[in-house]
């Protein structure tokens, strides 16, 4: 089985955001980045079905050269081999998709993997344009998985309730948390992932679709009421959901 494992370089949850001065770009300076967590479940899934049913791992990303440390991430986990798709920061959903795309129809995977969105710019396209663009069956959101011979079988989060999915192979499946706890990489993983060659493709983008035109931080000027619960605090609550919420 092949498995084509798409991940993502995405700024630390932790990490305190700033705006650069063009008003569209996220400042660099002290921020550090990750494997998209989504991206580490689906890992930890294709890992998982390797070891199950044999075959080859592969990791991708499109992105700079700086890139180059989640595929470390991925090799150390457990992927045989890592694609770099010389991309941009500025690069939208479908320009991804497409250089993702294209390799895709090189190496001909049994089934690709990806997180269900980045934590970045949270568009939860991707699963959904390469499932278009390579005119195959895809799944949203998984949270469990069983290959079986030529079919795959998920469990599915959806709104008030869970679904059970059937799709033939080849297909894209979208991860969820809960699917798998991803694995920590060991030391002797990490150094020997840290020399393992990459393999490095030029862009085939034929561009954006889509444009920043600003960014901003979130506003946090509301100020918290702290009230008691005596006579005069509730009614000074019930007089804020009236007035000045106005819910009541």
């Amino acid at each position: 089985m092949k498995i084509l494992i798409c991940v993502s370089r995405v700024p630390d949850t932790t990490a305190r955001i700033s705006i650069e001065e063009d008003g569209k770009t996220i400042s660099e300076t002290g921020v550090k980045y990750i494997v998209n967590p989504y991206d580490e479940f689906a890992l930890e899934t294709g890992i998982r079905l390797k070891e199950q049913h044999g075959g080859e791992c592969i990791a991708v990303t499109v992105g700079i050269e700086k890139s180059q440390d989640v595929l470390r991430t991925s090799l150390a986990m457990g992927c045989d081999n890592a694609i770099l798709v010389k991309g941009s920061e500025n690069q939208d959903s479908f320009s991804v998709a497409e250089n993702i795309v294209a390799v895709a129809r090189d190496v001909s995977p049994d089934i690709i993997v990806l997180g269900r969105q980045s934590i970045d710019f949270d568009s939860m396209q991707m699963q959904s344009l390469l499932g278009a663009m390579l005119d195959m069956p895809s799944v949203s959101v998984a949270s469990s998985l069983d290959v079986d011979g030529d079919w795959a079988t998920c469990l599915c989060d959806i709104e008030g309730g869970k679904e059970t999915v059937k799709t033939p192979l080849p297909c894209i499946i979208s991860t969820q948390k809960g699917i798998y706890e991803p694995r920590y990489p060991k030391l002797p993983q990490i150094m020997k992932a840290k020399k393992k060659p990459l393999e490095v493709r030029d862009s085939v983008s034929t561009g954006n679709r889509t444009e920043v035109l600003s960014m901003e931080i979130p506003k946090t000027s509301r100020v918290g009421k702290i009230l008691s619960d005596s006579d005069s605090d509730i009614a000074e609550i019930v007089r804020s959901l009236a007035e000045d919420a106005k819910v009541i």
